[in-house]
């Protein structure tokens, strides 16, 4: 978004990815040599499953209906040994990769000459035009290259195709989400793919002929990452209209010398002579006519147009191209700044090079006024495509590709204006933007630079059907920040790269409050993401989906939609009120199904009907829904994992969730069946004399007798709902037989998937009636929660597991709910989280000035010997150094316990760490950190104090 402030959620791991193109981020080489061969996709569609393509979505009326065919590259014919790369797992690390900007989550690698991706015309057109989205690497000090690669027609050379990374590649290593870094020593490189069009050379490529990309020793770049081909048959050319004045008769010069990621230095500056066209337009009440061909508008300044209509003979023919120098210090408005206009049938394209103002980034078109249309217009490389306020407009049949931020964003703030009401977005194509895909961005009030605020009205009645949204790589696929009566409907989304598929909710502290929106009949596939380490949902309502966890969502109806192989959970609810959420379908998620209080997007209060939902194709571990909040009401019935709907309910065995400290019995799993309560390989139901379904039971010789969990294997698990006591670290004492010593058995994780323990190896024991004790750690919150046992690998038994306080505390943990300091915080992340009992909220303190501080108050002196540290267990490895001081009085916190030294959090092991010293009395308990490896600030979850 732009005029606004981007509110930064909260940092989580900072692994770097040091290579693009190796195994990181859950991305993995799959080889497809072989004529025909598929690529291995993650979530790969079955016969009763929902549409995953936009194509086959479009065929039953959700999506955009485009004038071009798109193949994608890894459902092509591989050939020279040409190797597809996709999306297996969800990403492990906060940052991006080439297959997760790719659509579809994969690509095809060209590194080798020879190597070639084929595709058969099957649109039943001749092909003419064809727009390939690729990338190329990087040059070795940062700003890009250029290069060829070749298209074969019916394996017969037919031209070289022109691409570049010139504007890609930007690199986060030392700034997490920017997007103007384009110096490669700094790691973590973004925006790998940009789109390159042109007409096919000669005959046009007939139906049922074969077309080909290959990597030929004249195509220089050392490898080409082929995602995807759009193919069509453009029109003719339009002709002038009669009355209408041509921007050649006021003097502009086209030049058609292919741009290729760059601009013509030899090139006429048009600028002056479209705007004084536009002004006889104005004056004459008359058409501005866009001609065939490029024409330049050079340096900071735009275009302004009042009242009439802009037209070109085509988005495939008329261009007009932003030319700014670069590096630039000077802000840029929009390209085409419109009052009351219509725009049609021309392409707008730019030479920027990142999305802010030094990369010579502006947007397309600034649009307000009333009943004003753009229609047919495609756009590229702009920092926006249309950022539109005012009543009555209407944005349709428009491209939107390769875009630095926003791609279509509606608003009431545009050109000045304070209110937005009544705008249609309809029936586009969005695709590769670095911000929000399309936005309804209803904003409350902005900070002038004087301090003081302006304030808008709350936009109304905005519609937004039958749009695709594929691939944005640094925002949502569909955003709805506040407003009411928004229609949201039939639109395509897929293939987010780091955040939410579809969201509702409001824009942080300065967005209206969202008081009511029908989202219906929308698909949303492969979407949801990591950043900020965070495990964003797919389809989100709520407040704090921008990371700023406050205002009003109210009445949003979510109905009739369908989320297919979301990264992550497949729908979140954050604090909101009044929601219907109804017939939706849920197929195949990363994580769990629907998910109240999801990590990071807390929901302390809120109401939601949720009724007649299915959802299926659960992995193991996951849950089909989940409530994690006790001050949000949800009102269930008819849903697929309740009885009244079309399976069972999850419940505690017994009716009452087993007592945390206690010993909960392995064959005590929870009531509900399999994929919802327990999954298991094979139903062989042994032990039904206790149990009748499909897990495997025995009695025990154990002491105390019962029942036995057996005939373990990989891929297995149960899940047991427990009530505990008291937030802290228990010991976890676990009863196991094996004739075999085991290792990684076994694993303890939570509700929504994240470990609570290290992966436990166990002994051999000699047999299987011959029971020993194996014993690890746990970290648990409070209350009523859900623990899934999961069966890494086979060959044991497991009798019971037993939980009790650590050893060497009282079993209360001294600092829980007490007050806290610190040196400083960043932004919602303060030092009170450290005490909430919440693994998923933390402290975070400034960034980039270490030494930062947090300390606990226990509000009187205690004796202490122990200090446990977490993090929360979702996070990647990270040390930190940490020195521990305490003091008998808040203002003198001088005796050091620990001196400094450095502390690995690693998830392995909880991500916590336990600081042990000699048995001391005091009141004020502090951390000091110096150091981060993970995240430049001090970061915990949760700071706990233990007595002797």
């Amino acid at each position: 978004m732009r005029q606004m402030l981007r509110p930064v959620p909260g940092r989580g791991p900072a692994a770097r990815l040091a290579v693009v193109l190796a195994t990181v981020a859950g991305l993995v080489w799959t080889t497809a040599a072989a004529a025909g061969a598929a690529p291995a996709e993650r979530g790969a569609a079955t016969p009763d499953r929902v549409p995953l393509t936009a194509a086959a979505a479009a065929a039953q009326g959700v999506g955009a209906t485009t004038p071009f065919t798109t193949y994608e590259a890894e459902a092509g014919t591989l050939g020279g040994g040409a190797q597809a790369v996709t999306l297996t797992s969800a990403p492990t690390t906060q940052y991006s990769s080439a297959a997760l900007e790719a659509s579809g989550h994969g690509y095809v690698h060209l590194a080798g000459t020879g190597q070639s991706v084929r595709w058969t015309n099957t649109t039943g057109q001749p092909i003419s035009f064809v727009n390939v989205r690729a990338s190329i690497p990087d040059s070795a000090s940062g700003g890009g290259i250029t290069a060829t690669l070749d298209l074969y027609v019916d394996g017969v050379f037919r031209q070289a195709l022109n691409l570049n990374s010139k504007q890609t590649w930007v690199y986060e290593g030392t700034n997490y989400n920017n997007s103007d870094d384009q110096n490669p020593a700094e790691g973590d490189p973004r925006v790998f793919f940009d789109e390159s069009h042109t007409f096919v050379a000669g005959s046009p490529i007939a139906p049922g002929s074969t077309l080909t990309l290959q990597k030929d020793a004249a195509n220089t770049a050392s490898s080409y990452d082929v995602d995807a081909i759009d193919v069509e048959n453009p029109p003719a050319a339009l002709t002038q209209p009669a009355g209408s004045i041509s921007i050649t008769s006021c003097g502009a010069v086209a030049d058609n010398t292919p741009t290729n990621g760059a601009a013509d230095p030899q090139s006429t500056d048009s600028r002056a002579a479209i705007q004084n066209c536009i002004d006889q337009a104005q004056s004459q009440g008359k058409t501005l006519w866009i001609p065939q061909g490029t024409f330049y508008v050079k340096g900071t300044a735009g275009l302004n147009a009042q009242g009439i209509t802009i037209a070109g003979a085509g988005m495939w023919y008329s261009t007009i191209y932003r030319d700014v120098p670069v590096p630039n210090s000077t802000p840029l408005p929009a390209l085409f700044g419109l009052t009351s206009t219509h725009v049609q049938n021309f392409h707008i394209d730019a030479n920027a090079v990142s999305r802010s103002t030094i990369g010579g980034d502006g947007g397309a078109m600034d649009t307000t006024g009333t009943n004003w249309s753009a229609d047919g217009i495609w756009t590229q490389h702009t920092e926006s495509g249309f950022w539109a306020s005012g009543t009555g407009g209407t944005v349709r049949n428009c491209r939107l590709t390769a875009i630095w931020a926003d791609g279509i964003n509606v608003n009431n703030v545009s050109l000045g204006a304070s209110s937005g009401n009544d705008l249609t977005v309809t029936n586009n194509f969005v695709r590769g933007t670095g911000d929000d895909a399309i936005a309804i961005n209803s904003v409350n009030y902005n900070t002038n630079g004087d301090g003081s605020k302006t304030f808008y009205n709350p936009m109304t009645d905005i519609t937004v059907t039958n749009n695709t949204s594929i691939a944005p790589w640094g925002g949502k696929g569909v955003a709805v920040y506040g407003g009411s009566g928004h229609v949201v409907e039939n639109n395509y989304i897929s293939d987010t790269a780091r955040y939410i598929g579809l969201g509702a909710g409001r824009f942080g502290v300065n967005g209206s409050d969202l008081l009511s929106a029908t989202i219906s009949g929308n698909t949303v596939v492969r979407s949801g993401g990591n950043a900020y380490s965070q495990g964003q949902p797919a389809l989100h309502i709520g407040n704090g989906g921008d990371g700023q966890n406050t205002g009003t969502v109210d009445h949003v109806s979510v109905t009739g939609n369908t989320v297919a192989d979301s990264v992550y959970d497949a729908i979140g609810f954050s604090t909101s009120t009044n929601t219907l959420l109804q017939n939706n379908t849920v197929t195949g998620p990363g994580r769990n199904g629907i998910v109240i209080s999801p990590p990071f997007y807390p929901a302390p209060t809120g109401s939601a009907t949720i009724t007649g939902n299915t959802v299926s194709g659960l992995k193991s571990g996951a849950t089909a829904y989940a409530n994690n909040s006790s001050g949000f009401t949800a009102s269930l019935s008819g849903n697929s994992w309740q009885s009244g709907g079309t399976g069972p309910v999850e419940a505690p065995y017994g009716g009452t969730p087993a007592a945390v400290p206690g010993t909960v019995e392995a064959e005590n799993y929870d009531t509900g069946g399999q994929g919802v309560a327990y999954n298991v390989n094979s139903v062989n139901g042994n032990g039904t004399a206790y149990r009748a379904d499909g897990v495997d039971l025995e009695a025990t010789s154990d002491t105390g007798g019962g029942y036995d969990l057996g005939w373990t294997s990989s891929g297995q698990w149960q899940r047991y709902t427990v009530n505990v006591a008291t937030a802290g670290t228990y010991a976890l004492a676990l009863r196991v037989a094996a004739p075999s010593a085991v290792s990684g058995a076994l694993h303890l994780a939570d509700s929504s998937g994240a470990n609570l323990s290290p992966s436990v190896s166990i002994p051999a024991t000699g047999d299987w009636q011959t029971w020993s004790t194996v014993t690890t750690t746990v970290t648990l919150p409070a209350g009523r929660q859900v623990i899934t046992l999961d069966q890494d690998n086979g060959g044991w038994n497991l009798n019971s597991f037993a939980f009790s306080t650590a050893s060497g505390s009282t079993g209360t943990n001294l600092a829980a709910g007490k007050a806290t300091s610190e040196s400083s915080h960043t932004q919602t992340y303060a030092s009170s989280a450290v005490t909430d009992g919440d693994r998923n909220s933390y402290w975070e303190s400034a960034n980039n000035s270490f030494p930062q501080w947090v300390q606990v108050d226990l509000g009187s002196a205690r004796s202490v010997s122990r200090v446990v540290l977490q993090l929360p267990a979702s996070w990647g490895a990270r040390s930190q150094t940490l020195t521990l001081q305490a003091g008998t009085d808040p203002s003198t916190v001088t005796t050091t316990l620990k001196g400094s030294a450095s502390y690995t959090f690693d998830p392995a092991s909880g991500n916590t760490v336990t600081l042990t010293f000699p048995a001391t009395t005091q009141r004020v308990l502090r951390v000091t950190v110096s150091a981060n490896s993970g995240w430049p600030a001090g970061q915990l979850s949760e700071f706990q104090v233990w007595s002797a």
